[in-house]
């Protein structure tokens, strides 16, 4: 039953990403591919201070989400001024640089990682209850995902999505607007890495690669671009997909080239068959 529990950890985990990625690249445009090195900065910074702070889990995860706040913005700052395939090789560029820096430093673990971080929600039910609170921590970026693209701020994102030069006449401050999308949507995958971090009690470079990046993009066009419930079926499906295929019991060394074979044949199905995802049922933008 832990296995389940452990599963249904990882889903939620999953939603919030690609929830938050969509925020940023589904309704806002942005076309980052960066989210991961969010997602293990949160991770890093959580665990790094848990091991030599001893402080309470909570206040870790708050600083991981801050930290990964204030890298974004500082990305923000200096990409989001440009677009198009500049704006993905520089956010690219990003991620490649700081992971090989967490490579090659000591203090992180190197290669190696962290295995040492320290142990919450000791118990029988310790899986049940990350369970419920990643489940709730999840449902709660849906809604405020969500609730921000019904109101006014969410019509002007896309807006600006679908015609920066028509936005910006209106006298919208497409500047602005960006950096908040891009910053809540990078603390978002912040607190996953640190609930991540917390639960599995060990990190290393390789969980925070461009494969993850393909990853999270997959379950995000695969559920539904620009749409709400989209990223939170694609999660699910691209999730629950792989633990079934271990279930397989083919060998380790197959295992890894078929999860990739099939989520990249699933992006290249869905773009041509389907290009609106499983949930999308017209011009990705509306907040359904």
């Amino acid at each position: 039953m832990d296995y389940l529990a452990s599963a249904g950890v990882l889903i939620a985990l999953y939603v919030m990403l690609a929830a938050s990625y969509n925020l940023i690249i589904g309704y806002g445009g942005l076309n980052t591919i960066a989210h991961p090195i969010f997602f293990a900065i949160g991770a890093y910074t959580a665990s790094l201070l848990g091991i030599n702070t001893g402080w309470p889990a909570v206040i870790c995860i708050l600083a991981g989400i801050g930290v990964a706040v204030v890298a974004s913005v500082a990305l923000a700052i200096t990409t989001l001024r440009i677009s198009g395939d500049y704006l993905l090789i520089a956010s690219l560029g990003f991620q490649l640089g700081l992971l090989q820096a967490v490579n090659n430093v000591e203090f992180t673990g190197g290669p190696s990682g962290l295995s040492n971080i320290p142990l919450t929600l000791a118990g029988p039910y310790r899986s049940w209850l990350y369970l419920l609170i990643c489940t709730l921590l999840a449902a709660v970026v849906v809604w405020l995902v969500w609730r921000s693209m019904v109101g006014p701020f969410g019509r002007a994102v896309r807006a600006m999505r679908d015609d920066e030069l028509a936005c910006a006449a209106l006298g919208r401050g497409l500047f602005a607007m960006k950096v908040v999308i891009f910053a809540f949507g990078c603390g978002v995958a912040g607190l996953a890495g640190g609930l991540y971090a917390y639960y599995f009690q060990y990190i290393s470079p390789e969980q925070f690669n461009v494969a993850q990046s393909a990853t999270i993009l997959t379950m995000v066009v695969l559920g539904g671009i620009g749409t709400i419930w989209g990223p939170v079926v694609g999660a699910f499906v691209l999730v629950a997909l792989p633990q079934a295929i271990t279930f397989l019991q083919l060998p380790s060394s197959l295992v890894g080239p078929l999860q990739g074979l099939i989520f990249t044949s699933l992006v290249i199905v869905f773009l041509f068959l389907r290009p609106y995802g499983l949930v999308g049922k017209r011009m990705a933008g509306a907040a359904h």
